[in-house]
């Protein structure tokens, strides 16, 4: 992997660069729609591409679970069983297991769990996790971490950091495929001196990339602004920065001002699916009384297919009965905006009026109301 910087901000951290490998490359900040079992909700790959997308996630936990990793690697790795021929990250699936609290036990060694599906043991060790990746064949690699929940003890919150470290250092000896780039998560909850230890002893390690996690899980934005304002940094400038699981508008905006380059998140999608859609004016729930006549498309701003071809009238009409079309549209337009979101910062980040248009974004957004 190549990492290449062509434009700075000169008034905040913010820039644009390239990630070049064997494969594909993709120009950042970036934005990377989340394919949890190796498909994003209710679009193809191709419409994928026509919005845009070029790197794409998937899930180490639940792709595990099913089809299995032999599936995958004996039908030639996750991009062609996909049909994904862009680039993949898939994460190293700690949080999943995090998430099962009443189903895991951690140790040194890694994590017991019992699936989700049907209560079945199952054990990730550092390395097992790199293993499995390593035959998904995902250009970006995660490795096993230990994220802790928002609030806890400042001793757990110690021991997660070290435990991440310890399991990073053990995924840094793991064999990869050529292509394959590892990247190493900076833990330390909300504190600061926790997560400058946790990242200065990754950066000796040495990794192709590195992530700020443990952010968005249920802490207040203005103390999850404060830790990626702190952590970003302290990474190296030449190397892609990634924000995991951090994804409203003002949120990604906000970070890019920061220093970082690369964000996933469910909330497009997810959102799509609830009938939540984002434009230019705020927030329009696309199931409310008012746009059952209305005959405009969700945003006169946005080009994509849906806005091109659909009324707020008709999408409403699709959602309140169930259609799957209206899944497939929401997602296709939610996408295209975050799609647009990322080149509107770049075009911005080109002109040198970052800064200036970025605090604007931040302090409207949210309060704003579609139409």
């Amino acid at each position: 992997m190549k990492f290449r910087i062509l434009k700075k901000d000169k008034e905040s951290e913010a820039r644009i660069a390239i990630i070049e490998t064997p494969r594909y490359r993709a120009t950042t900040p970036v934005f990377m729609p989340v394919g949890t079992l190796g498909t994003v909700k209710t679009v193809s790959p191709q419409e994928l591409k026509d919005l845009g997308a070029t790197i794409i996630l998937g899930n180490t936990y639940h792709l595990y679970l099913r089809p299995g990793t032999e599936i995958i690697g004996r039908l030639g790795g996750l991009h062609r069983f996909a049909s994904w021929n862009r680039l993949i990250l898939t994460d190293s699936g700690g949080f999943q297991v995090h998430s099962l609290s009443p189903l895991r036990k951690i140790t040194e060694d890694g994590v017991e769990f019992r699936s989700h599906l049907d209560g079945s043991i199952h054990f990730f060790s550092p390395e097992k996790v790199i293993k499995i990746q390593r035959i998904l064949g995902s250009d970006f690699v995660m490795p096993l971490d230990w994220c802790v929940s928002y609030p806890a003890e400042p001793w757990e919150v110690k021991k997660g950091m070290d435990l991440t470290i310890r399991w990073a250092e053990r995924s840094k000896k793991c064999p990869l495929n050529p292509h394959q780039n590892l990247f190493a998560i900076v833990q330390g909850g909300m504190v600061k001196e926790l997560r400058k230890e946790c990242a200065l002893k990754l950066i000796e390690m040495d990794f192709s990339g590195y992530a700020i996690g443990g952010l968005s899980v249920g802490e207040p934005k203005s103390l999850m602004w404060e830790m990626t304002e702190f952590t970003t940094p302290l990474l190296p400038q030449d190397r892609p920065r990634y924000l995991m699981g951090v994804g409203k508008p003002e949120d990604i905006v906000f970070a890019v001002m920061c220093g970082v380059d690369m964000f996933d998140c469910v909330l497009p999608t997810r959102c799509a699916r609830n009938g939540l859609l984002f434009t230019w004016k705020g927030k329009l729930r696309i199931k409310n009384n008012p746009y059952k006549d209305q005959d405009r498309p969700i945003d006169e701003e946005c080009n994509c297919y849906a806005c091109r071809n659909f009324s707020r009238a008709y999408l409403r009409h699709l959602f309140i009965n169930d259609e799957i079309l209206a899944l497939k549209l929401n997602t296709i337009h939610n996408l295209s905006f975050y799609m647009s979101l990322m080149e509107k910062i770049k075009r911005e980040i080109a002109k040198g009026t970052f800064r200036k248009w970025a605090l604007e974004f931040i302090r409207t957004y949210p309060e704003l109301e579609a139409l």
